[in-house]
């Protein structure tokens, strides 16, 4: 039986939204090709995250010493020795910042090539191996999909794009967590870890916010923010924006909604006074639900909006604050 090997990446012991996103995928590739799943993640295998991991018929926890901080070189030996181990026909990552230094690498290790930022994938009817599955990823800043097939041996190596597929709730696993130990050397790790990056107290992760209210250039001012920070204030929702308020400095670049800025999937996302250029929607349109206040009718936001309110966002912000907060009681 043919294997999907996804790795996963861990923050406090838990597997990131990003990595829970990519195992989502191994889930529907495993099935779609009649595969067996099997999931990794470096950590201890009494961490609490390996629970979270359902889905996969084998579960990995990746451990040595010198995979406590990480490394490009220490984590591409690791890895290439695990699927050295399991022979998998796919190998899947989140496009998480850690993948786009370090699977580059192990893929010229292994020579293969690696489909970056995947969206979506298709498998041909009846077939199982590598070379008929299908990937599509984005070009242009979303303006077109680019599809593409292994022309090479397995494993194909691919990256999943943030808010592509699915993961609201893990499901708690009934697999068996295996450790694996890889063999390395402390000489040939060439890079020595700093002191892990810490994000300043104001700092926000739009990428795991359920619900985002985002403002752009149609609130005329900075001081008319205030209106569309009342309405998420109501809504319990994060604050974001589009590049042209943060490049104002209106409201700092942590919440910067687009292709420069964070990538977001939030269950419902709401939209004011934002036109909807290519690089603000590559960032949002993952959504679950767009809602878009626009005075313009033909605004391209609409084009992508579940539902959409054409009026002048001064009159119907408030509206809808008061709206929200007269239903919240």
């Amino acid at each position: 039986m043919s294997t999907v090997l996804v790795f996963l990446e861990a923050k406090s012991d838990e597997p990131t939204r990003l990595s829970l996103e990519a195992l989502a995928a191994g889930v529907r590739l495993a099935a779609e090709t009649g595969s067996q799943l099997a999931a990794a993640m470096v950590g201890a295998a009494s961490a609490s995250g390996f629970a979270m991991l359902g889905g996969a018929a084998q579960i990995y926890a990746i451990s040595h010493p010198l995979l406590a901080r990480y490394t490009a070189d220490g984590f591409t030996a690791a890895y290439a020795q695990l699927i050295a181990k399991l022979q998998p026909d796919f190998v899947l990552f989140p496009h998480s910042y850690e993948v786009r230094d370090f699977v580059p690498r192990l893929a010229t290790r292994l020579t293969r090539v690696l489909l970056s930022d995947v969206i979506g994938f298709e498998v041909a009817s009846g077939q199982v191996t590598a070379d008929k599955v299908t990937f599509t990823r984005q070009l242009f800043q979303g303006k077109l999909n680019g599809h593409y097939r292994a022309a090479s041996p397995a494993p194909v190596l691919a990256s999943v794009q943030a808010g592509a597929f699915r993961a609201d709730s893990p499901s708690a696993t009934t697999a068996t967590v295996e450790t694996f130990t890889p063999e390395l050397d402390a000489a040939t790790i060439r890079t020595q870890p700093g002191e892990p990056f810490r994000a300043a107290a104001q700092t926000v992760d739009l990428g795991s916010a359920p619900l985002i209210v985002s403002v752009g250039r149609g609130i005329k001012d900075e001081a008319n923010i205030a209106i569309v920070k009342e309405l998420a204030d109501a809504l319990g929702a994060e604050l974001a924006a589009s590049r042209p308020i943060c490049d104002a400095g209106w409201l700092p670049m942590e919440r910067q909604v687009g292709s420069s800025g964070q990538t977001v999937a939030p269950k419902m996302y709401l939209a004011v006074g934002i036109s909807g250029a290519i690089q603000h929607l590559v960032g949002m349109k993952a959504s679950q639900c767009v809602i878009a206040i626009n005075k313009d009718e033909n605004a391209p936001i609409f084009e992508i909006a579940d539902y959409g309110i054409v009026g002048d966002l001064f009159e119907v912000v408030p509206a809808l604050t008061a709206a929200v907060r007269k239903a919240k009681g």
